[in-house]
């Protein structure tokens, strides 16, 4: 289940492309996220950052100082691994690897479960990361691949569970 699952999640990673990228995209994404996440009553943080600057940030009622945290620690690994923060933690736990010391990613700035995902821009790559937390790994991660495609008018199939 667990390459069905990393093959699934590598394939919205490809698919899930936006054609720009700018400060008022991150704001309608981000607002986006936060009417999905809103209309699921989800109790997230919401966060859209680059390796320089937030984006994006909003918290729903229920949402803790930690799920913020969270966020940001899942954010962090997509930043360092330019691929969603679960896919991350499914393929080294796949390879028999610990997030720390193994991958060198400190528990402190890191996380390995669902929520965070790249943005991916034609014909410029990675340029940003969402980061939502709040719910179980892969509802966090599906508000995201949700969003992204109704955003660029896809259709997704449904993770493997």
């Amino acid at each position: 289940m667990s390459s069905e699952l990393i093959s699934a999640i590598t394939n919205q990673e490809k698919r899930l492309v936006l054609d720009a990228f700018d400060e008022n995209i991150a704001f309608e994404l981000g607002c986006a996220l936060r009417a999905r996440a809103a209309a699921m009553k989800a109790p997230v943080s919401i966060e859209i950052r680059s390796a320089s600057r937030r984006y994006f940030f909003a918290t729903l009622p229920g949402a803790t100082p930690e799920n913020q945290d969270w966020g940001r620690r899942k954010i962090n690994t997509v930043l360092r691994t330019y691929k969603s923060s679960m896919r991350a933690g499914l393929e080294y736990n796949a390879e028999g690897r610990e997030q720390w010391p193994d991958v060198g990613l400190r528990y402190e700035d890191f996380v390995i479960h669902g929520g965070g995902f790249p943005i991916f821009v034609k014909n410029a790559g990675f340029v940003a990361a969402i980061g939502i937390s709040g719910l179980p790994s892969i509802e966090d991660h599906e508000i995201s691949t949700a969003t992204l495609a109704e955003w660029i008018g896809i259709t997704l199939d449904p993770l493997p569970r």
